[in-house]
C-alpha cells in the first residue's frame, strides 16, 4: 500500500450491490483488495450494510473512514434545515478523505448498490473529483435484484420504465404512474402509506409487487397490498411491471371494441372540451374540476394531460402539440362509444385551443349525435393583464403569430388592421424554437402605424414559479426576449401606465 506524500492519491467510488457479496463484481473487489483508505456511510447507532456486504475483501491493515450521517429521517436545528446540515456534512467527510489522498493514499468509498444511484457517493464526487484522480465503480442496483427475486419481466420490447422516488406528492407520483409501463419505487418507509394511495389512483395496486432486502437473507417480497405499512423499512421498494400495464391497456381495448361493436345499442356521451386556466390550481374553475372529477378518460396535448390528478378508473391519452385533429377524433370516437371523455387545454380551450379542432372534426356526419359542451377556462390573456392591471380594459384584438395554420400573409395583413385601427393587441405564440424572426417582424409592422411610445407588456410564465411581468415600450421590445413561454399585450394609443398599474380606458375621445 502506498504512503508516498508526494503523489496523489486515487479515489474511486465503488458499487457493492445491494446485499449479497457474491453480487460485487471483480472490479470492485480488486479496488477494494488494494485500498488504502476504505470509506462508508452509516446512520448514527447502526452498522454501515455497505461494509457489511464487503467487509471480507477490506485488507489487513487498511484505515476505515466511517461517515455517519448527522441526521436520515429526523428533524435538526440547524439554520439551514435537512440540506443545510448534509451539505455542511459532506463538505466535512469531503475533506477527510482529500487528507488522505493529498497525502498519496489510495480511497475508495463504498456505495450500496450503485454509486450514481440515489447514492451518497455523488456528493463526495461532485467535491473531490476536479482535484483528484477519481473512477467510477457501477453495482447491481438494488431494483435489478428486486425483479430478480420475484422473477418479473420489469419491461419487454418498447416499454418504458419510470424510477420514482416514494417522496414525492402524492399526486405526482400517482400521474408518473399511470403514464408509465413499468415502474421501480424507491424511498419507501414513512411514505409507504402514500405511496401505495398513489398505485390504487394509478390503477397499479393489483400487480404491484413489495420487496424488502433484496439479495439478503431476509429478503421476501409480497403483493403491497398486503404489506403492514407500520413495519416497511429503508431497505425496501416496490416493482410495477410493464406487463400489469399492457394487461390493463389489453382490458381496456377489449371493452372499447365490445361498446364499438354493439353501438346501436350505446347512448353516446357528451364530449366536454375544458379549459384548464394557465396553471395555478386555484384558476381552475369550480365546474371544470367537477367534470374532471366524473370523467374516465382526459385527452389532451401531453403538459395539459399531465396537470389533471390521477385518480382511480381514469385513463389519460396524452400526445404531441401538432395532432390537434387526430386527437379530437380520437375523444370523439370515445364518446360516440358513450364513455366519459374530457379534452384538455391549457388556459381557455375556445382561445387558441382544443375547442376549435374538435368542432372541426365534429363536422363528419358520423359524431352527428355527440353534443360536444365547452367549458370555459381563465385565459392566458386575462391573467397577464390582470397582473399588470387593466390594458384590456377597453376594446382590444387577439392574435396568434403562429404561422403553422395560417399564412404570414395574412399575419401581417391583420396586424396592419389591429394597429390601423388603435386596438390594444395581445399576441399568443410569439415565438418558438423554430420561429425566432415573426417578432421582429410584427414590431417592425406594428411601429409603421404605432408610436415607439406605445405601452407594451411581456407576460411570462404567468402564475407559475417562474412569473415575468415586463412593462415595456413598442420601440424599446427586445424580440431576443421573447420566447414561447411569452404572451403580448400591445396597448393603444390611450393605454396608460400608472403607479397602480397599467391600463386602457374605457372612453375612447
Amino acid at each position: 500500500m502506498s504512503t508516498s506524500s508526494l503523489a496523489i492519491g486515487h479515489f474511486a467510488g465503488v458499487g457493492v450491490g445491494p446485499g449479497d457479496p457474491e453480487l460485487i463484481t471483480r472490479k470492485a473487489a480488486r479496488l477494494i483488495g488494494e485500498a488504502d483508505v476504505i470509506a462508508y456511510h452509516a446512520a448514527r447507532g447502526k452498522q454501515s450494510n455497505a461494509r457489511r456486504i464487503a467487509a471480507d475483501l477490506f485488507p489487513a491493515e487498511v484505515l476505515e473512514e466511517e461517515l455517519i450521517y448527522p441526521v436520515t429521517t429526523g428533524t435538526t436545528d440547524h439554520p439551514g434545515g435537512y440540506a443545510g446540515v448534509l451539505a455542511e456534512f459532506y463538505e466535512e467527510s469531503a475533506d477527510r478523505l482529500a487528507v488522505h489522498l493529498l497525502a498519496g493514499r489510495n480511497v475508495v468509498l463504498l456505495s450500496e448498490g450503485d454509486p450514481l444511484f440515489y447514492g451518497s457517493y455523488m456528493y463526495m464526487h461532485d467535491r473531490l473529483a476536479d482535484n483528484f484522480p477519481t473512477e467510477i465503480v457501477p453495482g447491481v442496483p438494488a431494483f435489478l435484484a428486486a425483479t430478480a427475486s420475484t422473477a418479473s419481466p420489469l419491461v419487454r420490447q418498447t416499454d418504458v420504465l419510470t424510477v420514482l422516488p416514494g417522496t414525492l406528492p402524492e399526486p405526482e407520483l400517482a400521474r408518473r404512474l399511470a403514464d408509465t409501463d413499468g415502474a421501480i419505487i424507491m424511498k419507501l418507509g414513512r411514505t409507504f402509506p402514500a405511496v401505495r394511495r398513489a398505485l390504487t389512483a394509478a390503477g397499479r395496486l393489483e400487480h404491484a409487487l413489495y420487496v424488502e432486502r433484496a439479495s439478503m437473507p431476509e429478503q421476501r417480497w409480497v403483493p403491497v397490498t398486503e404489506v403492514d405499512e407500520a413495519s416497511v423499512p429503508y431497505f425496501s421498494l416496490i416493482v410495477v411491471t410493464g406487463d400489469s400495464l399492457n394487461g390493463r391497456r389489453s382490458r381496456e381495448t377489449s371493452g372499447q371494441t365490445a361498446v364499438a361493436a354493439s353501438a346501436d345499442k350505446v347512448e353516446p356521451a357528451d364530449l366536454l372540451v375544458l379549459g384548464l386556466g394557465p396553471g395555478p390550481d386555484g384558476w381552475l374553475t369550480h365546474e371544470v374540476s367537477a367534470a374532471l372529477a366524473e370523467v374516465d378518460h382526459v385527452v389532451g396535448y401531453a403538459p395539459y394531460v399531465n396537470r389533471v390528478p390521477q385518480r382511480e378508473g381514469l385513463t389519460r391519452h396524452a400526445s404531441g402539440n401538432t395532432v390537434e385533429l387526430d386527437r379530437a377524433t380520437f375523444a370523439l370516437d370515445l364518446a360516440k362509444r358513450g364513455a366519459k371523455v374530457a379534452v384538455v387545454s391549457g388556459g381557455d380551450a375556445g382561445v387558441f385551443g382544443m375547442a376549435a379542432a374538435v368542432f372541426e372534426a365534429a363536422e363528419d356526419p358520423a359524431y352527428a349525435d355527440v353534443r360536444v359542451r365547452v367549458l370555459p377556462g381563465v385565459s392566458a390573456v386575462q391573467a397577464v393583464a390582470a397582473r399588470a392591471g387593466a390594458p384590456v380594459g377597453g376594446d382590444f384584438a387577439v392574435m396568434s403569430l403562429s404561422d403553422r395554420l395560417k399564412s404570414w400573409e395574412v399575419v401581417e395583413k391583420r396586424l396592419r388592421a389591429v394597429a390601423e385601427a388603435d386596438l390594444v393587441l395581445a399576441i399568443y405564440n410569439p415565438a418558438s424554437r423554430s420561429r425566432t424572426e415573426q417578432v421582429t417582424t410584427a414590431k417592425q409592422v406594428l411601429l409603421e402605424h404605432k408610436s415607439p411610445e406605445t405601452v407594451v407588456v411581456v407576460g411570462r410564465d404567468v402564475g407559475r414559479a417562474e412569473e415575468a411581468l415586463t412593462v415595456t415600450t413598442l420601440g424599446e421590445l427586445d424580440p431576443i426576449t421573447i420566447d414561447m413561454k411569452c404572451l403580448l399585450i400591445v396597448g393603444a394609443s390611450s393605454t396608460r401606465v400608472s403607479s397602480a398599474g397599467v391600463w386602457t380606458p374605457r372612453f375612447v375621445r
